[in-house]
């Protein structure tokens, strides 16, 4: 099979298109044949450094990937040869604490597609049946490719962290990346007024056109800006994934009691903390990172009850991942980066 394959770090140079056989699929686990997968940043962050994964290389690329089932356990009763499917990119041991209180996410042993093990960026991929998931009639290969780190991770941000109400507000960062973006749509499907930020006026007008409420661009006096727009009262929930650089006026844009929830720091991960402020205004900070097997498939369903399609930035077929890798590396994307997989 044709696989995209990290053989080396310091850039594209490394990253190769090859042949590899076809995985051997054991006792428990189905073959998928892949048919999109989507690019996320930490395909960059793996080509170029890879500091603090665990794993070894040459190691087939991508998080995020979504087919059909080519092959699975005859007693498998949820899932058939043929079947359209979206996959959860974290496999996990199932027998630790956290495993056993469905908390997979927080799994001790959590092994990541394309991060830990061999990922999608391949004809087929092997992955525990725990890990396979129907795919809506109304999602494409495309989008559900796009489902498993951005939309999952803005889920649990939302819904399970914030715990968001119809009715509040929410101030999301750096829209136009995927999480974000996933925040601002399940956001405004929750009932929610948003508020989103971003450099660059190009992706604040998309993000208007797709239900943003409001749209401040850049950061100098965001905060000022938020409480203009709120009568003063600053926002019940931040979405925040920039870190350092935005870190002060996520906090002074934040209601009293208010809850800001982050999930990366791209800019640096050394904020301010102003401890006076967090205590005095009863703010509650979460981290969060992907989501649970339960919320993978609570987010599938809300988006085969409700119509909501990941927006898709651009598609290139697999022998122009350089490409791919390039863009999102520009940051010039507004939504997913996908691949189309060959047959």
């Amino acid at each position: 099979m044709r696989v995209v394959l990290l053989e080396g770090r310091g850039g594209n140079d490394q990253v190769n298109l090859v042949e590899r056989p076809v995985p051997v699929r054991r006792p428990g686990e189905v073959l998928i044949r892949v048919v999109a997968a989507s690019v996320n940043r930490v395909d960059l962050y793996m080509r170029d450094s890879g500091v603090g994964i665990t794993h070894s290389l040459p190691q087939i690329m991508g998080v995020d990937g979504a087919g059909i089932v080519e092959e699975v356990d005859s007693q498998q009763t949820h899932l058939k040869v043929g079947d359209r499917v979206a996959l959860h990119p974290a496999t996990v041991c199932g027998l630790c604490e956290f495993c056993k209180k469905g908390e997979q996410n927080l799994c001790t042993s959590i092994r990541f597609l394309g991060e830990h093990r061999d990922g999608t960026f391949c004809q087929f991929v092997a992955v525990p049946a725990a890990n396979v998931f129907a795919l809506p009639d109304s999602l494409s290969f495309r989008e559900g490719a796009a489902l498993g780190v951005a939309y999952l991770t803005a889920w649990r941000m939302l819904f399970t962290k914030a715990r968001l109400q119809p009715g509040e507000t929410v101030l999301i960062f750096g829209i136009g990346g995927g999480v974000s973006l996933a925040a601002m749509q399940l956001a405004k499907l929750a009932g929610a007024t948003v508020i989103v930020t971003s450099r660059d006026a190009g992706k604040l007008a998309k993000a208007t056109k797709l239900g943003a409420d409001h749209s401040i661009q850049g950061v100098e006096g965001l905060a000022a800006a938020v409480l203009n727009l709120t009568g003063g009262r600053g926002v019940d929930v931040v979405i925040e994934n920039v870190g350092q650089a935005v870190w002060p006026e996520a906090l002074r844009s934040t209601a009293r009691g208010g809850r800001i929830v982050t999930c990366g720091a791209t800019s640096g991960d050394r904020p301010s903390a102003d401890l006076k402020r967090l205590f005095v205004r009863q703010l509650q900070i979460f981290g969060s990172t992907l989501g649970t097997f339960g919320e993978f498939q609570d987010l599938l369903r809300f988006c085969g009850s409700t119509g909501l399609a990941p927006v898709i930035d651009t598609a290139y077929p697999l022998e122009q991942v350089h490409v791919a890798l390039d863009r999102l590396e520009r940051g010039d994307q507004f939504g997913k980066i996908c691949l189309d997989i060959p047959e």
